[in-house]
């Protein structure tokens, strides 16, 4: 049987791409090459092959197009052929969809319209109507081309008589005055004559012919340009309207999809469902996985158009549906854009900040070669070189976390708690969008080491780091700003290295407190994952869970990191929140991602679903109006991919300044080595320091041990304590026990080791969440102050 022969199509009614295609049920779908083109929709093995072999095509005028799931559709013609289809995307399978559509629809009416025309003997007004609009372009077509044929004419004439009169004017100048010199003259002007009524033929017709073609062309082009807005109207809506049944399909069956087993129930109650595959199909050696779905909480859909009204109405439809004014009956604008916000306000800077770092020099070393012994040690007890770090501290990064300090200033001015809580959360977010590429690690800090960042006059806040403890390692942070909030936090880090990826899970709980309405927050911080340590390039994700919670009105967001998986047909990087009163009433959903973007969209109605085939759980619904954009990231500076990665905040966190503690990580000459590329002596820099620190915390505890009575003395000798003492003269046996602990979550909460009292901070009691914590108790600002720094410990 011989194949069709594919037309060539116009540009814009051709559509071509890649999609799966269902050959049988041990190849499965198979990648094809699908050419959608003059109503036909046909496919190869490759785009090679369109020159010389067609697998197949099917006519679209009298085909089925019918959608299963998020990316599988199905085209039949009534059982003859049927073609199962898979597309990359949920988007990419509405591209197609959409051309497909209007495919059918456009060869549906000349298919109509063909038979119309055959049919004179009952003419209608819509046959007659596009019988006139054929014989109007057939007219049209016929004057253009008689006038281009006169054009043609006149040309050859033009030609002729020029060449006539050339040999006339050269005959008149060998002719010497005489008798014949009248008649040459005769001649000469007779073929001028003729060569000017020709001339002036030819630009008569050229007239015309421009006067015609101006005329239509603009007709043509305004008809064009309708067909166009017509059909981009027509593609916006059907892609509308199939996001809408996707959702409302999806919402009813529980935002599950059906397994393999189970039928299709809008094919079921057709008829028979045609079988998978046919013949003129091959057998090939690719393999394809189909994509695995990650399960969600929720399901989020567009809410009724009778909600969407202005600023005004907001507050009624607010009391209709049984929420208080006075918490969630706000105006839409006030998230996105607040006028007194510090974002539009022009800050002068006091000193003019430095832009720039020493590029990062490109030294090689064998990663393996270093940790393929240290495989389930912590982190923080493995020596690394300089090669792996970048060049600030552990205290310097958290600090990071204030790189978007103005999302806590829009908060402090909010009215509404749920308001203030959507900030909170998209300030929680924002805190890792400074870690996507940065996957250097950062220096440890040395016990008793701090870093201050003092950005009153520019930015109205102030913040102080210091590393209370080394085992476990723990950092205390405490910022103040004159708009109205507080954020202090205490991290312990436990990390692991797994061999292909290190773990790293933080500690502790983060505090933010609103002075005006005494509101207080707290929530952790997720899991940070570095993959690809031995082979490959390095990234890193986040993942896990955050609750963040008013602990005044009871108030509550829970956010949700999605781990990265190959098989997912998300966005990568993806966050989810829903934010809800203390009843558990959802009133906004947050998503985005955390390295780019957070955007919130009011809920106005919520509903349950369907149960979830897999676990028997109700998803969830929620009625949202149009997500407005609450948080976006600050572009890198220029040559970034050169300077670590670092963000234009960090690129001042080491930049020395005047009147610092003789402890700030700014001071520490290890960490400046390596931003000035001298990497050997910073290597060597930072061996001393370690060794120094091993020094000063045997003699501090020593001098605790003596202090201590001999019974106290005997009893910690048994709980290992003391085990240093006799040990004490072999640093490498002094490692090996560092390395035997382990921080976690009970080693954290039970207490520190190190027998150090901060010089910044005291531990207590938290007041909100019960556990033991470092608090700021004062004194560093005033001692900056004075300049007395006196009992500040000699670290560096």
């Amino acid at each position: 049987m011989s194949e069709p022969r594919m037309p060539i199509p116009a540009p814009e009614d051709t559509y071509k791409g890649w999609l799966f295609k269902w050959t049988n049920y041990i190849k499965g779908y198979q990648r094809r090459w699908f050419v959608l083109s003059n109503g036909l929709l046909s496919y190869y093995r490759t785009q090679a092959e369109m020159r010389h072999t067609c697998r197949g095509t099917i006519n679209l005028a009298t085909a089925n197009i019918a959608v299963e799931d998020s990316c599988n559709f199905v085209i039949s013609n009534g059982g003859t052929q049927t073609y199962h289809l898979k597309a990359s995307s949920e988007v990419e399978r509405q591209r197609w969809i959409t051309a497909l559509e209007l495919a059918k629809a456009k060869a549906s009416r000349m298919q109509l319209e063909s038979d119309d025309s055959g049919d004179d003997s009952t003419p209608n007004a819509a046959g007659q109507s596009t019988g006139s609009r054929n014989s109007e372009v057939q007219s049209t077509l016929r004057t253009l081309g008689s006038k281009v044929e006169d054009l043609s004419t006149c040309n050859d004439l033009i030609a002729k008589h020029g060449s006539a009169l050339q040999r006339s004017l050269s005959e008149l100048e060998g002719v010497q005055l005489g008798g014949e010199t009248s008649e040459k003259i005769r001649q000469v002007t007779e073929r001028a004559t003729l060569f000017r009524i020709t001339s002036n033929a030819m630009i008569n017709a050229c007239r015309d012919f421009m006067t015609l073609a101006q005329t239509h062309s603009k007709r043509w082009q305004k008809a064009l340009q309708s067909e166009r807005e017509q059909r981009v109207r027509l593609e916006e809506t059907l892609e509308q309207l199939a996001k809408q049944h996707n959702h409302l399909e999806r919402a009813f069956r529980g935002a599950t999809v059906l397994p393999s087993s189970q039928s299709n129930p809008a094919i079921d109650s057709k008829g028979p469902v045609p079988r998978k595959g046919d013949a003129s199909d091959e057998d090939e050696e690719n393999e394809f996985f189909d994509a695995c779905e990650d399960v969600q909480e929720f399901i989020t859909v567009p809410a009724d158009p009778k909600y969407h009204r202005s600023g005004s109405n907001v507050s009624g439809i607010s009391n209709e549906l049984g929420m208080d004014d006075g918490t969630t009956s706000l105006d839409e604008q006030s998230l996105a854009s607040n006028p007194e916000s510090p974002q539009s306000q022009e800050l002068v800077p006091v000193r003019k900040r430095r832009t720039r770092i020493p590029d990062k020099p490109n030294y090689s070393l064998n990663l393996w070669s270093i940790m393929k012994n240290c495989i389930g040690k912590e982190l923080s007890k493995i020596p690394m070189p300089v090669n792996f770090n970048e060049p600030l501290s552990m205290l310097q990064r958290l600090s990071e976390d204030l790189e978007y300090y103005e999302l806590l200033d829009r908060a402090a001015k909010c009215q509404s708690s749920l308001e203030q809580m959507c900030y909170v959360a998209a300030f929680t977010v924002s805190s890792y969008s400074t870690t996507v590429h940065r996957t250097g690690k950062p220096f440890n800090p040395l016990l008793g080491e701090t870093f201050e960042l003092d950005r009153v006059q520019e930015s109205g806040y102030r913040s102080l780091c210091e590393q209370v403890s080394h085992h476990p390692p723990a950092a205390a942070h405490h910022a103040i700003s004159e708009r109205g909030w507080t954020l202090r936090q205490e991290i312990a880090l436990a990390s692991k290295f797994r061999g292909k990826y290190l773990s790293i899970m933080p500690l502790g709980s983060i505090h933010c407190i609103f002075e005006k309405s005494t509101h207080h927050y707290t929530w952790k911080k997720v899991t940070t994952t570095v993959h690809n340590i031995i082979v490959g390039k390095l990234w890193i994700d986040q993942s896990g869970e955050i609750d963040v919670v008013n602990h005044k009105t009871g108030d509550r967001c829970h956010l949700k990191f999605a781990p990265y998986s190959y098989f997912s047909r998300d966005v990568a990087r993806k966050v989810t929140g829903v934010v809800t009163d203390k009843d558990g009433k959802a009133h906004y959903v947050l998503s985005g991602t955390w390295d780019e973007k957070m955007e919130y969209s009011r809920v106005m109605q919520s509903s349950r679903g369907g149960e979830n085939g897999a676990d028997g759980r109700q998803k969830t619904v929620y009625q949202t109006l149009k997500a407005k954009e609450l948080w976006k990231k600050t572009p890198l500076p220029e040559g970034a991919e050169n300077m670590y990665y670092f963000s234009t905040l960090a690129l001042t966190l080491n930049e020395l300044e005047e009147g610092v503690a003789p402890t700030d990580s700014r001071k520490r000459p290890d960490q400046r080595l390596m931003e000035q590329g001298r990497w050997e002596e910073a290597n060597t820099e930072k061996q001393r320091l370690e060794e120094k620190q091993r020094t000063v915390r045997r003699e501090r505890e020593r001098e605790a041990n003596r202090a201590a009575s001999p019974s106290e003395e005997g009893k910690e000798s048994a709980d290992g304590a003391l085990i240093e003492d006799s040990i004490s003269d072999s640093p490498l046996k002094t490692e090996e026990v560092e390395i035997a602990s382990e921080p976690s979550e009970t080693t954290y909460k039970s207490g520190h080791q190190d027998n150090y009292t901060p010089m910044w901070f005291e531990r207590l009691v938290d007041p909100m969440t019960g556990e033991p914590t470092h608090i700021y108790k004062g004194g560093y600002w005033e001692a900056k102050e004075q300049g007395n720094w006196d009992s500040c410990p000699d670290i560096f």
